[in-house]
């Protein structure tokens, strides 16, 4: 099962003063070896952006990091169908939308999960499930997914 993580998911995997969301953070990544995982590219721009200018991390260490992870997880991209489903989730279901810009890249990529702390968890829009991996109870969609 195909799937993807919000920038918040790797922020927090990077971020050793977010605490139990970091360690829950880099348990998950850990977990994501083997598995149909795909990145988006909007994620990892986010990334850097987050990571530079909030955390305040040097630019050329965000790179590093980022770099890693492309080079073992696929990158996928929008498209113009997915600006036009952007649009149509923020229309429709009320996203912001950067949020909905990702979930339609992650429809578009095949994804069925997208992991992420934003949103409705368990709402699934235009086939693909919000799961937030930081509730108490794993959800049984995220554990499938994971092979847990």
């Amino acid at each position: 099962m195909r799937f993807t993580i919000d920038t918040n998911i790797l922020v927090y995997a990077v971020d050793l003063d977010a605490g139990d969301r970091h360690r829950a953070a880099i348990d998950l990544i850990a977990r994501t070896k083997g598995r149909d995982l795909v990145i988006t590219l909007q994620a990892l721009s986010e990334l850097f952006r987050t990571l530079t200018a909030r955390k305040r991390v040097p630019p050329a260490r965000v790179a590093a990091i980022i770099q890693t992870w492309r080079d073992t997880i696929p990158v996928v991209v929008a498209d113009a169908g997915c600006l036009t489903d952007a649009m149509d989730y923020v229309v429709s279901a009320g996203w912001s939308f950067w949020d909905a810009m990702m979930l339609a890249t992650a429809r578009k990529a095949g994804c069925r999960i997208l992991i992420s702390e934003d949103g409705q968890d368990d709402r699934t829009i235009g086939g693909v499930t919000i799961v937030n991996p930081f509730r108490s109870d794993l959800s049984p969609l995220l554990r499938e997914a994971l092979g847990i």
